[in-house]
């Protein structure tokens, strides 16, 4: 078993998490880039209309795709788990189990995303001069469904035994075939929208190529053999009793972003240009925030794993802090440096200024954000998913989508949606900082039965 692999269990506690946390940092920057040079590019080459196009199929792309996301989270944490208890044949088959499941997921996830775009972005409100740029994009996404699901899936593996540095060399291979190709496609061949779609599904599936050969290849307790793939059935329940509630999680935020990506479709296509190009910018500013709450989950599950229950509490204590003040310090650079940033994607005056009113809502409150995520990440760490996913059904879905539903009736202004994002932040970290205080989480899989005496 390789020492770079073992670090999040051995050695200096603030070391081990900044080791691992760097290369996902750099890694989901690289993966930020897939849909921001789309929009970039679409923004730039086919103008305010297309880049609303593109925008106004986020939302609804991450609630399909975040569900299974979810789920292979779970399987992260099953995986991390044995791999610090050193529970090797445990391990293996939640291996299995984890690719077994991408596999069958991203199947099904193609023939929904499919059948299912054209029906939802009407029901969203889409601007009719977007929708069919908006379901061109959309399904030529969802076509490449089970690159997307399997990249995380073996991505997730790797990351679960410690080693993020892998995924973080194969992003950056696919991040540049994807401006190539989004450059010949869109800037060259002037495709359209659908391309530059195309153009990420081509990418994505690089990625995931490449971190599954690594997978078939390494010679480590965790390698993938081809005729071991398949469901075990009390892995796959302990994977989806973790991964579950992840999903439903993503899932839950995503419908909620979409009943807010539908009253913000009401105020029309420059709106929509704005908040997507606000979001790709937003995207890149909650890097050290998901970097830290990924980190965190892992490193939690191991040390649980290996009964080191105090490293795992100098470990939480270490990635709150750091993420905590790394967002804020983004969130004032975002603050100031909007303009420039927003013009970017697209310098028409009014697209600007709604994007500069939504950064200077919500920007100063990405401690907020930080702190949810990163409890939240301790709390999968710990095999308590279910406690987020309650915390985030309340506070960033029921409280979030009341607040818009009612406020924007009495003051139908866009800036009473861009304050609904830091009111339920700060909710959810209250809720967070009253559990996390108060509840025994060092000590969640002690209970459990293995399922080796079952």
């Amino acid at each position: 078993m390789k020492h770079t692999e073992r670090r999040l269990l051995e050695g200096s506690v603030w070391r081990g998490i900044v080791s691992f946390a760097v290369p996902i940092f750099f890694g989901n920057l690289f993966q930020q880039l897939y849909n921001t040079v789309d929009s970039l590019i679409v923004g730039n080459f086919l103008g305010s209309d297309a880049l609303a196009a593109v925008s106004s199929s986020g939302s609804l792309i991450f609630l399909m795709v975040g569900f299974f996301n979810g789920i292979a989270m779970g399987a992260g944490v099953v995986i991390s788990k044995y791999y610090g208890a050193k529970d090797y044949e445990n391990l293996g088959k939640a291996v299995h189990t984890d690719v077994a499941f991408g596999l069958a997921a991203g199947v099904l996830l193609t023939a929904l995303g499919m059948f299912l775009a054209p029906q939802i972005l009407v029901l969203m409100g889409t601007p009719e001069s977007v929708l069919p740029n908006s379901v061109a994009y959309f399904r030529t996404y969802y076509a490449g469904s089970l690159a997307f699901v399997m990249y995380n899936i073996v991505m997730g593996i790797l990351q679960a035994v410690g080693d993020s540095r892998h995924p973080l060399y194969y992003l950056i291979f696919s991040s540049l075939v994807n401006v190539a190709l989004d450059l010949l496609f869109v800037g060259a061949f002037r495709w359209g929208v659908a391309a530059a779609a195309l153009a990420t599904v081509i990418s994505q599936a690089a990625s995931a190529v490449l971190c599954l050969v690594r997978l078939l290849r390494t010679k480590d307790v965790y390698q993938v053999r081809i005729q071991r793939i398949r469901f075990h059935g009390t892995m796959l329940r302990q994977i989806i009793g973790i991964g579950l509630p992840s999903g439903m999680q993503n899932s839950i935020i995503s419908f909620a972003n979409i009943v807010v990506q539908s009253n913000i479709n009401k105020f029309g296509v420059m709106a929509v240009a704005a908040c997507g190009a606000y979001s790709k910018i937003e995207g890149f500013a909650f890097l050290p925030i998901t970097c830290f709450a990924m980190s965190l989950t892992t490193f939690i599950g191991q040390n649980l794993g290996a009964k080191q229950y105090e490293r795992a509490k100098r470990g939480a204590g270490f990635g709150i802090l750091c993420s905590v003040l790394l967002a804020e310090l983004v969130g004032v650079v975002v603050f100031a440096l909007i303009p420039q940033l927003a013009a970017a994607f697209d310098d028409s005056a009014k697209v600007v200024a709604i994007a500069v009113r939504q950064a200077r809502t919500e920007a100063l409150f990405y401690c907020f954000l930080a702190f949810s995520h990163c409890i939240a990440g301790i709390l999968r760490g710990a095999g308590k998913s279910r406690v987020p996913m309650f915390v985030m059904l309340i506070a960033w879905c029921l409280i979030r989508i009341a607040y818009i539903s009612v406020t924007v009736r009495f003051l139908p202004r866009i800036e009473v949606i861009f304050w609904a994002y830091p009111l339920t932040w700060s909710i959810s970290s209250v809720i967070f900082l009253i559990y996390f205080l108060k509840a025994d989480w060092l000590h969640s899989f002690e209970t459990p039965a293995s399922p080796k005496s079952r």
